[in-house]
């Protein structure tokens, strides 16, 4: 048999194996564009528009975009999410000093949403609270009757002492009748200050309730709850008719 024709099968199989190499190399090719065709598809498109008009887009965070907003585009170029610009320390902390201010004040809105709320519940209607200012007085008069009726008592309890002081004239009183009349004295004087604080503790309590009235009033009649802002009085006389 001649060398010609041996060669023949040879090259036959030469060929069936460099269609396989590049039968794997294609395939290897192919799992290497799927795996970053997954993985762009799962980081997201980072896209930016620069000042020149240019639109750049990148499978990651675009440099030449870190001082302007980046768009985040899911595989379709619906928009997933925006990559705000980076910041310095100082923009840092002046955007974190904001952000701090902007939920304080919205936290300030949901509280007086929320005393709003409690004040209506508490009060559906003018009655109500007219029974709350009511009972809110009515405490604060009882102390008043008891601290007149207190000195009453000691001006009972000093009439006695006076007319023992009638045997003294022009003569000093016996320490122990001095201490006497003193502690009657600082006993009524005690008792006057409490009533002259109770009458102040109407007087709040009345302006209080007043501007709660003027305040149910416009929130009855369809005024936003949260709208009207803080009252004046630091305490509402909700609270004090409990």
């Amino acid at each position: 048999m001649s060398a010609s024709v041996l060669a023949l099968p040879m090259l036959h199989m030469n060929s069936i194996l460099v269609s396989g190499l590049i039968f794997m190399c294609a395939c290897a090719v192919n799992a290497q564009a799927l795996a970053q065709s997954s993985s762009v598809k799962a980081a997201g498109i980072y896209s930016c528009t620069l000042p020149d008009g240019r639109r750049l887009t990148s499978d990651r965070p675009i440099a030449e975009c870190t001082a302007r907003e980046q768009r985040i585009l899911n595989a379709d170029g619906s928009q997933r999410a925006v990559l705000p610009p980076f910041l310095s320390p100082e923009e840092r902390a002046a955007q974190e000093a904001k952000e701090r201010r902007l939920a304080a004040e919205q936290s300030a809105r949901n509280d007086a949403v929320r005393r709003d709320r409690n004040l209506m519940m508490r009060f559906p209607n003018a009655q109500m609270h007219q029974q709350a200012r009511t009972l809110a007085l009515d405490d604060v008069m009882k102390g008043i009757e008891i601290s007149e009726r207190r000195i009453k008592e000691l001006a009972q309890e000093r009439k006695p002492l006076l007319d023992e002081t009638e045997f003294y004239k022009g003569k000093a009183l016996p320490p122990k009748l001095k201490q006497q009349l003193d502690r009657n004295d600082a006993a009524a004087l005690a008792q006057q200050q409490l009533i002259g604080n109770s009458r102040a503790e109407m007087v709040r309590i009345n302006a209080r309730y007043d501007e709660e009235l003027a305040r149910l009033k416009r929130l009855w009649s369809g005024t936003a709850p949260g709208s009207l802002g803080a009252m004046s009085t630091q305490d509402s006389a909700a609270s004090s008719a409990r």
